[in-house]
C-alpha cells in the first residue's frame, strides 16, 4: 500500500518507461513479499501448484538473465506495533467489521503475519538460496531496507509497489515491469518528483501522516491528498515536521504569511500592507470608479475615445484594475486563504497524538537492516545448485528434471557469458556445451540479440538439458541465418526454453538468446567474424536483387545497333504463344504482323531519330 489516498495517480506523470537493457548489469534490491502479494489474486485464479515458487522462479530467472540484472532480495522483519495494528484494522474492514468494537492493541505488541504466508516466504528463500540469488533481510519493513540500500548506493534501483519508499529515501523505484513492451520498466525518480511537483522527501512524510500511511490508516479524517500537498507545500522541507508538531499541540495555527501557493497571495499581501478603506464607487453601466449619474453627463477618462459618444457597456466578466479594486481583491483572496489553513489546522490540532512521533522516526531512520552503513557490503552471486535445485522443484512442483534443466539454461548461460568476458580461460558451459558459433541474429522489443549454438561435447545425453526429449519436439537445425524480426515473448514471467536440434547421433545441439555486448564481451573474435560475414551476404544479396532489376540480362540481350524490344516482345506470354497454334489463319496473320513489324524496326534503325524517339514511335 505505502500512502494513502490514491498516492501513486500523483505520481504518474512524472513515470519514466525505460527499455530493454535498462537494469543489464546493474543491481536491483526486490521486496519479494510484494511479488507474492501482488501477484495473489491472479495465482489463486491459476490453479497452479504452489504458485509462489512458480512465480518467484521464473521471473528471478528473467530477471538475471533475460534483463541483465543482478537482483538482492529483501524479506521482511518483525513488524513493528503500528504496523501490527493497522493491519488488524485493515482486516477487519475488509471483513465488514466495525473496528472501534474491538479493543485496541496494546502498545509495543508485535503480530505476525498469518503461518500459510510465512511458509510461502520460507519456501521462496530456499529457491533463491539454490538459485545463487543473495538475500537479506530488514529489521522491519522490506521496502525500508530496499530504499536504504539505493540510497547507500548499493544498489541502482528498487522493485516494489509501496509507495512509502520514497519517505525512506529511495531514489529510484520500479514499480511495475510490462513485459510485452518495448519499454517494459514503469520507473519513478525521486529527482523528477522534487522538480515535477516540488515535494522533497520530508513532504511527502508529511502527506503521509496527513491522508494515511501504512502505520496509520487514518490520518487526519476530512484532509484529503490536493489539500495535504497544498499543505504540505505551504514550508520548505527544513521546517514541515516542526510545524506540524507545533500545530498538533496548538501552539501554532497559522504560517503567519509565509508561504508559497500558487493559488495563495503573495507574502506582501499581509493585513498590515493592504488597506481597508472603503472600496470606491464604480459606475454599473461601464464598470470604471464613479456613478452611473456622472458618466451619463461626460464620458469618463478610461471609456474616453475622442468621438464623444458616451461610456461602453462593460463586457461579461469585467474586471476593474484601479488601485481600490485591487486592494479589494487582494483582501478577500487573504481571507480565503487564512479561512482554508485555519479549517485544516483546526483538523490537525483535533487529532489525537498528531504527528506521531514513533512514525516520523521510522521514516528518517537510516538503520533497517542487520549491517552498518558507509561500510563494504559484501553481496555476492553465486551458480545455481542446478541437481539439488531439481530434486526441490521435482518435489514441490511436480516438474520432469528434464523440463528443470531447459527453464534453467538461460541463466546458467548468462553466467558461463560473464565468467568467460571476465576470464578468458576454456571451460565448458554445465559441465557438458562448448561455444559453437553464432546462429543468427534476431530482434525482440526493439532489442537486437544472437542466437548462440552450444555443441555438446559427450555422447551421452543423460541428465543434459536434452534429456528425454521425443524425436518430434526436436527442432529442425535448418533455420534462417538472418532473423531480425519481432517476437512476442513474456519476458518476466515464464522462462525460454532453449532450442534443441541434432544433426546426427554424434552432434546436439541448443540455441539460446543473448544479448550482443554481453556475447561480444566473451567472445570478441567471433561476433566481428559473424558480423562480417553478415555483411558481405547481405552486399551480394543486393547485388544479386541488383543484377534483376537492374537488368544486365536485358543488356545482354541487345546487340550493338539494335532497337530496344517491347516488354511484350521480351517477355512472350504462355497464353499468347497458346493462341498462335490455334490455326493457319492466325499464324499467317501473325507472321504477317512480325514481318511487318521486323520491317519497321529495320527501319528505324537505319534512321537518323534518336534512341528516345525510336523508343516512343515504338510504344505508340
Amino acid at each position: 500500500m505505502g500512502v494513502g489516498g490514491n498516492f501513486w495517480d500523483l505520481l504518474k506523470p512524472f513515470a519514466r518507461h525505460e527499455g530493454f537493457q535498462f537494469l543489464r548489469g546493474k543491481r536491483v534490491a526486490v521486496d519479494l513479499s510484494h511479488w507474492i502479494v501482488q501477484n495473489e489474486t491472479a495465482m489463486k485464479a491459476s490453479h497452479a501448484r504452489k504458485p509462489h515458487l512458480r512465480l518467484t522462479f521464473f521471473r528471478t530467472i528473467n530477471l538475471f538473465s533475460k534483463f541483465g540484472a543482478l537482483p538482492l532480495f529483501v524479506v521482511d522483519g518483525t513488524p513493528s506495533s503500528l504496523k501490527s495494528r493497522a493491519r488488524i484494522t485493515r482486516f477487519l474492514q475488509a471483513s465488514g467489521i466495525d473496528p472501534s468494537s474491538f479493543p485496541i492493541a496494546e502498545s509495543g505488541v508485535s503480530v505476525e503475519r498469518n503461518k500459510a504466508f510465512n511458509k510461502c516466504v520460507k519456501e521462496c528463500l530456499v529457491l533463491l538460496e539454490l538459485l545463487g540469488i543473495p538475500v537479506m533481510h530488514a529489521k522491519g519493513e522490506a521496502e525500508a531496507l530496499c530504499a536504504q540500500l539505493n540510497r547507500g548506493g548499493y544498489v541502482e534501483a528498487c522493485i516494489t509497489a509501496d509507495s512509502d519508499a520514497f519517505l525512506y529515501g529511495a531514489k529510484c523505484v520500479i514499480k511495475c515491469i510490462h513485459p510485452n513492451s518495448k519499454v517494459p520498466m514503469e520507473c519513478y525518480y525521486i529527482s523528477d518528483i522534487e522538480a515535477g511537483l516540488g515535494l522533497r522527501r520530508n513532504h511527502l512524510i508529511a502527506i503521509a501522516l496527513l491522508v494515511g500511511n501504512d502505520h496509520d490508516l487514518n490520518g487526519i479524517q476530512g484532509v484529503g491528498l490536493e489539500t495535504a500537498v497544498r499543505f504540505a507545500k505551504s514550508c520548505s522541507e527544513e521546517e514541515i515536521l516542526n510545524r506540524l508538531s507545533e500545530i498538533g499541540s496548538g501552539q501554532r495555527m497559522l504560517f503567519d504569511g509565509d508561504v508559497d501557493l500558487n493559488d495563495n497571495p503573495s507574502p506582501s499581501c499581509t493585513p498590515d500592507k493592504i488597506s481597508l478603506s472603503r472600496r470606491q464607487s464604480h459606475c454599473s453601466f461601464c464598470g470604471h470608479p464613479g456613478t452611473k449619474r456622472v458618466h451619463f453627463n461626460s464620458t469618463c477618462n478610461s471609456c474616453d475615445n475622442g468621438i464623444g459618444e458616451g461610456c461602453t457597456r462593460k463586457p461579461e466578466g469585467f474586471k476593474c484594475d484601479c488601485m481600490s479594486c485591487d486592494k479589494d481583491r487582494k483582501v478577500k483572496e487573504l481571507e480565503k486563504h487564512e479561512s482554508w489553513q485555519m479549517k485544516v489546522c483546526s483538523k490537525i490540532a483535533s487529532g489525537s497524538n498528531f504527528p506521531n512521533r514513533e512514525i516520523m522516526d521510522m521514516y528518517l531512520s537510516n538503520n533497517h537492516g542487520h549491517f552498518v552503513e558507509d561500510e563494504d557490503l559484501v553481496v555476492s552471486w553465486e551458480s545455481p545448485k542446478t541437481e539439488m535445485l531439481i530434486d526441490f522443484l521435482s518435489f514441490h512442483q511436480n516438474w520432469e528434471p528434464s523440463f528443470i534443466r531447459k527453464k534453467l539454461f538461460s541463466m546458467l548461460s548468462t553466467i558461463y557469458l560473464r565468467n568467460k568476458a571476465i576470464n578468458r580461460e576454456e571451460f565448458l558451459l554445465y559441465d557438458q556445451y562448448k561455444f559453437d558459433s553464432i546462429q543468427r541474429s534476431k530482434m525482440r522489443y526493439g532489442h537486437h540479440l544472437f542466437v548462440i549454438r552450444w555443441r555438446k561435447t559427450t555422447n551421452d545425453v543423460t541428465g543434459s538439458v536434452m534429456g528425454g526429449v521425443p524425436a518430434e519436439q526436436q527442432t529442425d537445425p535448418r533455420i534462417p541465418e538472418s532473423d531480425e524480426v519481432e517476437e512476442s515473448v513474456d519476458l518476466l514471467d515464464d522462462a525460454n526454453i532453449p532450442l534443441i536440434y541434432h544433426v546426427d547421433d554424434e552432434n546436439w545441439f541448443l540455441l539460446t538468446d543473448e544479448d550482443v555486448d554481453l556475447v561480444r564481451a566473451a567472445f570478441p573474435k567471433e561476433v566481428d567474424q559473424f558480423l562480417r560475414e553478415k555483411e558481405s551476404k547481405q552486399l551480394k544479396s543486393k547485388r544479386r536483387s541488383g543484377s534483376k532489376v537492374g537488368g544486365p540480362e536485358i543488356e545482354s540481350a541487345k546487340k550493338p545497333g539494335e532497337v530496344q524490344l517491347s516488354i511484350t516482345e521480351f517477355y512472350r506470354s504462355n497464353k499468347a504463344h497458346h493462341q498462335e497454334k490455334q490455326g493457319d489463319d492466325e499464324a499467317g496473320k501473325s507472321r504477317h504482323q512480325g514481318s511487318e513489324a521486323k520491317e519497321k524496326r529495320k527501319g528505324w534503325s537505319g534512321s537518323n531519330l534518336s534512341k528516345s524517339a525510336r523508343r516512343r514511335l515504338l510504344f505508340k
